[in-house]
Formats: structure tokens, sequence, C-alpha cells
């Protein structure tokens, strides 16, 4: 089984600095132990000009069936079909990419202390494996590896016997990559996809398995357009452990798509204390963001109403129902979205599972949609629809209006939505483009309120607003929240009506 790596380089950058990323001298040849043989390390050129590194794992087919003979979890499928005569030490494989995680575990961290700067930047590299099983063929391959950022991906089929070639070609491939990547994106790269291709693992999927896909794909695989396909594959489809991986990564690419850190959607990291010496209100402003100042001035809103039961319209994964649920004077919180998976993340994140008897009392998740009619939605004090209306087609919007202010009715509705007045102040975010590709529009200050007006006036409600965010002062917040207030005649109403 043999794998190459090269890059090229100059005198004053030369490509020998190959060497310290992957922290193996050129000058040397080196073997090391595995469970299934020996990997060797070599560079069969090195000079400033080009060097090449070569991974080689020499396999003992002895050791490989008596690890996996009568354990129930397996060595490898053609193992099991011919013993000791199979392709396990040729075909890159899982055997490889554990090779890859053992030779080269600081280069798979991007750790590089004599060189970091190399570490951090785009190489020219060439990346050469002669067979690899791709059960799928070449188009799978490159739908693969295409994505990735590299500029060639040439997949040759290897022909079952070139003296007859009616045979047809094999299951492997020859596999060449060429592109300018970090080092540790390419190893990274190879340690996920080349099991993912053999579809088979030497060894029994752990739950442990989902971690190590997660620290291997990012920056790369939430955003991937075979990301289902990568994480059936490498977790052995196994279900548990692919859905648990499925909506972890879900939760990537929406920090992604929304420009903001994982931690603003998945806070479970306890923000860092500031630094002695370091206004805590600077800190403060240059940490807090934008989602959180968002929850907050919701939360605001709810405490000025005096809310006590509180409906969580489109709860997504519950980081709102999180937030009242810390505040004793919200003696109900109910979350409500069409996801089953968001509410599975929701309880994963509540813990519901493990929430004593009194807490569990204070909290719901339901599935539900909001643009119908639903009788469990009545009788609450507030309901917050926070970053949902933009989501709906405008054709369905009177539906959702009537679903929640005709018919649930609570007496406080709060409804933040984004300012799209304020892209231009976003640098990242292209002219012309929603905040979210699953936005289906995004209101000016004005289409806000004249929305907001006729709705409060359709229903017997007030409505005011507040500013989200840095209120600037020729586009106005980044987030702009309307509060409505159900007349008083109408609270009456709805009070002798309870009694």
């Amino acid at each position: 089984m043999f794998l190459t790596i090269s890059t090229t380089g100059t005198h004053e950058r030369p490509a020998t600095d190959l060497g310290f990323l992957l922290h193996k001298h050129p000058d040397k040849a080196q073997a090391f132990s595995t469970s299934h043989g020996t990997a060797h390390v070599l560079y069969p050129e090195a000079s400033a000009e080009r060097c090449t590194a070569a991974l080689l794992l020499e396999i003992d087919p002895v050791a490989l069936v008596r690890r996996g003979k009568g354990k129930g979890r397996g060595g490898a499928p053609d193992a099991a079909l011919a013993q000791y005569v199979n392709d396990r030490p040729y075909a890159a494989s899982s055997l490889l990419a554990v090779a890859l995680s053992t030779v080269f575990k600081s280069a798979l961290r991007g750790v590089c202390a004599a060189r970091p700067e190399r570490a951090a930047e785009p190489l020219p590299l060439r990346i050469e494996v002669p067979a690899v099983p791709a059960r799928g063929g070449a188009e799978l391959v490159r739908a693969l590896f295409g994505p990735l950022g590299w500029t060639t991906v040439d997949v040759r089929p290897v022909v079952l016997d070139e003296t007859f070639p009616a045979w047809g070609d094999s299951r492997y491939v020859q596999l060449v990559l060429e592109g300018e990547l970090r080092l540790v994106d390419a190893l990274r790269q190879l340690y996920v996809l080349l099991p993912v291709l053999d579809d088979a693992k030497h060894y029994w999927v752990a739950p442990d398995e989902v971690e190590k896909l997660l620290r291997a794909g990012e920056g790369w695989l939430a955003g991937h357009p075979e990301r289902q396909l990568i994480t059936n594959r490498y977790l052995k489809r196994r279900w548990s452990l692919t859905r648990e991986a499925t909506e972890r990564l879900e939760l990537v690419r929406l920090a992604e798509a929304d420009d903001i850190g994982v931690e603003a959607i998945d806070n479970a990291v306890d923000d860092p204390a500031p630094d002695e010496g370091t206004d805590t209100a600077e800190m403060a402003e240059k940490t807090v963001s934008l989602a959180d100042q968002r929850r907050e001035a919701i939360l605001t809103a709810l405490r000025a109403a005096g809310a006590a039961s509180v409906l969580d319209l489109g709860c997504g994964q519950g980081q709102l129902v999180q937030a009242l649920l810390k505040d004793v004077r919200f003696s109900k919180v109910v979350g409500v979205d069409v996801s089953v998976r968001a509410l599975t993340v929701a309880a994963r994140r509540l813990k519901t599972e493990r929430m004593s008897e009194r807490q569990a009392e204070r909290v719901a998740l339901i599935q539900g949609s909001l643009t119908y009619t639903d009788k469990r939605l009545k009788g609450y004090d507030a309901a917050v629809l926070s970053e949902v209306i933009e989501h709906l087609d405008l054709p369905r919007l009177p539906a959702l209006e009537y679903a929640v202010f005709g018919t649930a009715r609570p007496a406080t509705v709060v409804v933040t939505t984004p300012n799209v007045e304020y892209n231009v102040r976003w640098e990242t975010l292209p002219a012309g483009h929603v905040r979210h590709r699953d936005h289906r529009f995004e209101w000016t200050r004005a289409e806000f309120r004249a929305w907001a007006d006729a709705v409060a006036a359709r229903h017997g409600y007030a409505v005011r607003y507040v500013p989200v965010g840095p209120d600037d002062p020729e586009v106005g917040p980044p987030t702009q929240m309307g509060v409505f207030t159900m007349a008083a005649t109408d609270t009456n109403k709805k009070e002798e009506k309870a009694a």
C-alpha cells in the first residue's frame, strides 16, 4: 500500500520544508510498527526545488486475519472471502488511513513549531495513490475530491488485465491530486475519504468515530455536497452515529452560512472571562454576537410584558428556549418547530433526559407547522417569532399571521427579522445577496413596519419597534424587532373567556 506527497519550492522557500511539516527528516528512512504491519516513510527526492515523501504500508496478512477472525467485528470483507490472498496489502483503505494518523499525527493536527508559517499557508501539492478501491467508480472519486479545492483530480481506472481488455476495468483506480492546499487539509481529506471510497473499515466503528470524523472534516465536510454519503460510509451506516454526525455537521453548516461562529448556534462552551485590566463593557461589546444581542432584546421585551408562559415559534436548536429556562420568571416555555431533527438537537442541548422533574414541567418541545392553526398554542402569555418570517414564502405569511395573531392570540408577540438596509455594512456579504440562502425575502425598515402595522390593525394589537444591534444613523440596526401588545379591550375579553 503506497502513497506519495510532493511539493515544489525555491531556495528562499525550499520544498524540503515538507520534512518539517511531516515531522520526518528527508535524510532518513524510518519505520513504524502498526497493529497490522509496518509503515515506512522515505523520501525518493529531496531538494530545494522538489521534495517527495512516500508512505509505504507493509501489511502482515496473518496479523490482519488474526485480529479480525472470530470477533464479530471483522477484518475487511475481502479478507473474509480469501483470508490470506486479498487486496489489503496493495489497495488504499482504512488501513492506510490509520497509518496516516499514526505516522503523521502532528501534521494531521496542523502543528509545526519549526515552520508554523508554512503549516498555515497553502502549498503546491501533488498526491499520488497508485491503487484506490472505488465503490462508485471514477465519477464518485471526482465528486468527493472535486469540491475540495484541487485543480486536478486525475482518476484512471485500472483494467482487470491488460492482456484481455475485453474484461473491462477493475474496481480500482489510480488517483492523482494536484492543487494549492494546506498540508493539514490534504491529509485530513485523505484520512476520511480513503475508507469512504473503499466503503469498508477493518475495525469496529465505535461512538468515538463521530469525533474523529468531525475533527478531520473541520473546514470542508459540513458544506460538502456529498456530506451524507461520506458520513454514512465513514460510519459504516450505523444509523445512530450517522444521525449524530449529521446533526452536528448541520450546526456547523448553519454557522458558516450565517457567517457566525458555531458557539452562536451551539453555545455549550462558556465564554472566557475578560482579562484583568480590561474594561468589561468594552470586552462585551467586542465579543457579544448579534444572536446574543437579539436573544437579550427578546428577553427584555418579555420581562417588560410580565409574561410567564412563552411560545418559541420556530425554535430551531433551542437557544432561546435555553435562555428562557435560565430565568425563573418564565414558568412555562414551549419550543415549536416543524423539523424533528431540530427538536432532537434542542432536546440534547437542554439535556431534557437529565432534567429534574420540576424543571421538566417548565418546558416542552413539540412539532408543528406555523402556517396551520394549532389548539396547543392557545392560552400563552407571549409568543416569539425570532428570525422566522423571512424563511417563509410571502404568499404563506397570511397563514402564519392568522395562526398566531388570529387563533393563538397571545397577549404579547415579539417578531425579529433582518434589516436588509444594513446588509451593506457586512463586508463578507456580496451585494444583492441575502444573509442566509434559505431567506425568501429580507425587508427594509419601512416594509417591515408596513406589514407589522397592518397585522396589528387587523387583529387588535398595538406595535412598537426596537432596534437590535448597533443602530446605524444611515441604514438602521442589523435586526429589527416589533413588539405586539394586545389591545386592553381584547385582553379583558380573553381573560373573561378563560374565566
